[in-house]
């Protein structure tokens, strides 16, 4: 968010800067999300709270969503609307744990899961996650971490992860379910970037895998924004296990009263066959952004960086190119100040190995992703 303000105030001033360091799509909600809320807005219907968990037709159309993507046969009753997938963490978190309990997070990863778990009163057990595990959580490390901290109550799973798009496959995501289920421990899985993959052709799970063709304990977390590029709808959505749907209920209407009316509504046409042919347009072009930054990654000359499998994020080490800073956060403010070019220190997602890190989001354009490796690479032989 610093980086961000910075960025506000050299456009204000004048500079041209390419900001890579938001997760946000950049070419918005298809156009039949647009459409269905400039009719609604046009209308003049009343726009009143809603159920809390979200109005019957959306409910109804993001279970459908899961038979198209998944073949799974989804009770719209297990659909919990959010406000966006951060009401969904807080919502579910409140209801699936309780003050004092452990829930393990794999280090780097997306710290608004850490800061609402200890807003909570749960505490926190970070896994040291690196590239020998694909920046993932095995059962090897679930067990060092229960056995160096205690039982875990919960564990909280990203495929693709925020920063690293790094993803587990079927075989690992079955291994960890069980791991779950075998230690009495709920699984949390955030499915956010499901849909922005880059999978090899015949992939067997193109989309990624969805936790509850595996166990229906768990709990599955989703959005509008990223495949739909919906950041400021502030919609999301939760798979919630029958066993905790009535709690859910009712903590609902009490943290935030209901969804967003016109969103909802507006949202029901994102599962559209046009909506969802807009999508695969938009993946395409971040799988070309991400071709074309790949093929430029030796020429920055930075150290070890994740795979990608997945989201739209590249995440790496900087090598070489840390000679001079103290850390990544000041080579991220020495780039942004002489080149417009900001990105993520690595420092947000993981606070040791992390402040040797950068992130790059490709999620703007090809061009502008190019343009900031070009000064990038400027940025560093200027000091040299």
């Amino acid at each position: 968010m610093e980086v961000l303000a910075r960025v506000a105030e050299l456009r204000a001033a004048g500079r041209d800067v390419i900001s890579l360091c938001a997760g946000e799509p950049s070419g918005g909600a298809p156009a039949p999300v647009s459409e269905a809320a400039a009719a609604i807005h046009a209308s003049g219907v009343p726009l009143t709270y809603t159920p809390a968990l979200g109005i019957a037709a959306l409910r109804e159309a993001i279970a459908g969503h899961y038979r198209r993507w998944y073949g799974l046969d989804v009770d719209p009753r297990n659909v919990a609307v959010t406000t966006g997938s951060s009401g969904a963490f807080t919502l579910l978190f409140l209801t699936a744990f309780n003050p004092g309990d452990r829930v393990a997070l794999a280090k780097p990863g997306y710290p608004a899961y850490r800061n609402i778990l200890k807003a909570l009163g749960i505490e926190v057990v970070e896994i040291a996650c690196g590239h020998e595990t694909r920046y993932q959580p095995t059962p090897e490390l679930l067990d060092a971490a229960a056995e160096a901290h205690g039982p875990l109550a919960g564990v909280v799973l990203a495929s693709p992860a925020n920063p690293t798009g790094t993803m587990v496959d079927r075989a690992e995501l079955t291994a960890l379910a069980d791991w779950c289920r075998s230690n009495d421990a709920r699984l949390v899985s955030d499915e956010i970037y499901h849909g922005i993959t880059y999978p090899e052709p015949g992939a067997t799970d193109p989309a990624g895998v969805c936790s509850w063709e595996l166990d229906r304990e768990t709990i599955v977390i989703s959005s509008f924004s990223k495949y739909w590029g919906m950041t400021g709808w502030r919609l999301g959505w939760a798979l919630v296990p029958d066993s905790l749907i009535g709690a859910v209920d009712a903590l609902a209407s009490n943290v935030a009263l209901c969804p967003p009316a016109p969103a909802q509504m507006a949202a029901v046409a994102a599962f559209s066959e046009e909506s969802y042919a807009a999508g695969e347009r938009f993946v395409a072009e971040f799988a070309a952004t991400r071709d074309a930054l790949l093929a430029r990654l030796p020429e920055l000359g930075w150290g070890e960086s994740a795979p990608a499998d997945g989201a739209f994020y590249l995440y790496a080490e900087l090598g070489e190119q840390m000679a001079g800073f103290a850390d990544s956060a000041e080579y991220c403010t020495a780039l942004l100040e002489a080149e417009g070019v900001a990105l993520t220190p690595g420092s947000d997602f993981d606070d040791e190995r992390g402040r040797q890190a950068v992130r790059l989001s490709f999620a703007a354009s090809q061009a502008d992703v190019l343009e900031a490796v070009e000064r990038i690479i400027r940025f560093q032989a200027a000091r040299r």
